[in-house]
């Protein structure tokens, strides 16, 4: 397949330009494990390792390759060595799992986000505006698949919850037993397209991309009786190719959901909330009471339902506190790099005196 094929466009065509007189070849990442990554070149896949002073001078793991990445390699026999990474275009990241303020890079150059989540007890209008606020940060297209429509009786009034706790994102309503709704799906899959399924564990993310993709390329579990979650079946991201042209990035199910993201995300996850808050008599309304709340007003007259407004303060809370920890850690850095620099003239000081 061509590197057309596998979602290069003029945007890395253009950062790839200053690489190319030095003969590096441009590659996209497909997979990797454990330090092994798997390139997709004009030349066919290859497997490849990081150079050491790109692993040297990475600030931490969001700054290495990542499934979806495109990267440069020299002419090489055997495992080639990435020597650097293209800018790029989109970024799909959470927070580590704990209480550092670490970011987790889960792919990237997605142009579409696929939020997976099934239509039994896995259902959670919250979760989904978690998922939201991420996706619309990553600068993907966030699309809502729900899924396993064959067990719902109530499949209509979801989509329409849903509606209202996604406004102005496209609801796919899909069953992967007798493939109600995958042909909309389908049609997002387009050619170059790339795809990121994300959701919780059980949701049907591995039945679906082998429904897509034709073939069983995934394996599948059950689901727990009594709240239809199931194990990780899938422990590792592949680049999956479709034969409609477009790409899937399968993940590992999420359990929980620590956001890595700005107020922008938030903004566009809740833009109906945001709209409400324009209308404020009060510029700094925290819509706790104030007179001429606009936001408070819709809760009263039921047009914003009580739940999404909490979900909404409690998400801003959540970044608020995040923001305080990343700048935390970024005047540690800075207070480590000061001391390094000074250790450093003290020592070369040192040396001239001898």
């Amino acid at each position: 397949m061509s590197l057309q094929a596998y979602g290069w466009t003029p945007f890395f065509a253009r950062h790839y330009e200053s690489y190319a007189p030095d003969g590096l070849a441009p590659g996209r990442v497909v997979s990797e494990r454990r330090g092994l990554y798997r390139l997709h070149t004009e030349a066919g896949e290859v497997d490849a390792v990081l150079s050491g002073r790109l692993r040297h001078f990475a600030e931490g793991s969001e700054d290495l390759p990542a499934v979806g990445d495109w990267v440069v390699t020299p002419p090489h026999d055997g495992v080639a060595v990435i020597h650097a990474m293209l800018p790029r275009r989109s970024k799909l990241s959470r927070k580590v799992a704990g209480t550092g303020a670490r970011e987790q890079l889960v792919a990237a150059n997605v142009d579409v986000v696929f939020l997976v989540m099934g239509l039994d007890g896995d259902f959670n209008p919250r979760r989904l505006e978690r998922l939201l606020v991420m996706a619309w940060d990553s600068g993907a297209r966030p699309v809502v698949v729900l899924n396993k429509a064959d067990v719902a009786g109530d499949a209509e009034a979801r989509r329409l919850e849903t509606e209202r706790s996604a406004p102005g994102v496209d609801v796919l309503v899909v069953s992967c037993v007798d493939e109600r709704g995958l042909d909309a799906v389908r049609a997002f899959a387009g050619g170059g397209v790339t795809i990121a399924l994300v959701g919780s564990s059980g949701v049907g993310k591995s039945t679906l991309i082998n429904r897509l993709a034709g073939r069983e390329l995934m394996a599948t579990g059950a689901v727990r009786r009594g709240d239809d979650r199931g194990r990780h079946t899938t422990t590792h991201r592949e680049l999956v190719p479709l034969p409609s042209g477009g790409l899937l990035i399968d993940n590992p199910g999420i359990r929980e959901l620590q956001l890595w993201t700005t107020e922008d995300g938030l903004g566009q996850a809740f833009e109906d909330v945001e709209a409400l808050a324009a209308r404020c008599r009060f510029r700094d309304c925290t819509h706790h009471g104030e007179p001429g709340c606009a936001v408070a007003a819709a809760v009263e007259d039921d047009t914003l339902a009580p739940a999404r407004l909490e979900s909404f303060r409690a998400l801003e809370r959540e970044l608020r506190f995040l923001e305080r920890r990343r700048d935390e850690r970024a005047r540690r850095a800075e207070q480590r790099t000061v001391g390094k620099l000074y250790r450093a003239i003290q020592s070369e000081k040192k040396a001239r005196r001898f």
